[in-house]
């Protein structure tokens, strides 16, 4: 199903381009390494007997799988994603191993959700790419139910998440034309200040909010590592991009920088993150 209906901006082009298809190739790697994040989302679907969950920003399905698969029979899991390749991939899995999770390829901000239609909503790292965050979550309202629970995970701020910066700090001297980022601006660090975050939340219609820091450990194979930062982020992005003289600088350079986070055969460092709940209140008038 396709409900992107607005002409295609930034996000829409990046996650049904290069991003999109980094995130297919390596999503065995994102899934082993953002673990930690899937086992608290599926625990707190569990917790909450919840039976029809909507995974925003679901990527390539792991945590939607993974909730489907715990709550069984009873349950009903819907992943909804803007990128093709990635939704593609996430009902290839959903196929091959037999999980009945459902998966819609649209813009959350603007697909027409069912009304009241899902006790628990949740995400990993999926929700911090819209265009307007207000509508986004005023329409995610209209798609729960009374005192349906949201629970998200975001990145807190890039100066609490050296590991996630160092490949294009490293590559920068090298790679002039890297894109700087952008306070606030949709993309991964969209999120890192909490009383924004709040405040949208507050302002579509979400109540009981609650914005913890969490810290978490993720770890990836070492050998995983040169595949991890030229497939991924900006470095990755532009690397296909260099002559073979520079791509060869780059890895070398960026390699090197992430030498503090090597351990053996491991790759370890930790995630800052925002855990986000909210529920939404009854008899909340739609917008």
């Amino acid at each position: 199903m396709d409900d992107t209906r607005k002409p295609e901006d930034e996000q829409t082009k990046l996650w049904n381009g290069s991003a999109g298809w980094a995130w297919v190739e390596t999503q065995e790697v994102l899934d082993s390494m953002f673990r930690p994040f899937e086992d608290l989302l599926v625990e707190a679907a569990v917790a909450r007997s919840a039976r029809r969950v909507l995974d925003v920003g679901c990527g390539t399905g792991g945590t939607t799988l993974a909730v489907a698969r715990r709550l069984g029979e009873q349950g009903r899991c819907t992943g909804v994603d803007i990128s093709e390749p990635m939704v593609a991939a996430a009902r290839t899995r959903a196929e091959r191993e037999g999980t009945p999770a459902r998966f819609i390829r649209a813009n959350a901000q603007l697909h027409a959700f069912e009304p009241a239609s899902f006790d628990l909503l949740l995400s990993r790292f999926g929700v911090m790419f819209f265009d307007d965050s207000v509508q986004a979550f005023a329409n995610l309202r209209r798609a729960a139910r009374d005192d349906a629970g949201l629970l998200f995970i975001a990145w807190r701020s890039p100066a609490e998440n050296p590991f996630m910066t160092t490949a294009e700090r490293a590559a920068a001297p090298l790679m002039p034309n890297l894109p700087a980022r952008r306070p606030d601006a949709p993309g991964q660090f969209a999120f890192a200040d909490s009383h924004r975050v709040h405040r949208i939340l507050e302002e579509s219609g979400w109540s009981g909010i609650d914005i913890q820091p969490l810290d978490v450990t993720c770890t990836l194979s070492e050998r995983e590592l040169v595949r991890y930062f030229t497939r991924l982020g900006p470095v990755g992005r532009f690397l296909h991009e260099a002559d073979e003289r520079t791509r060869t600088r780059v890895i070398e350079t960026v390699r090197a920088a992430f030498e503090p986070y090597v351990f053996g055969t491991e790759v370890r460092f930790t995630a800052a993150c925002w855990k986000i709940v909210a529920r939404a209140p009854a008899g909340h008038p739609s917008r």
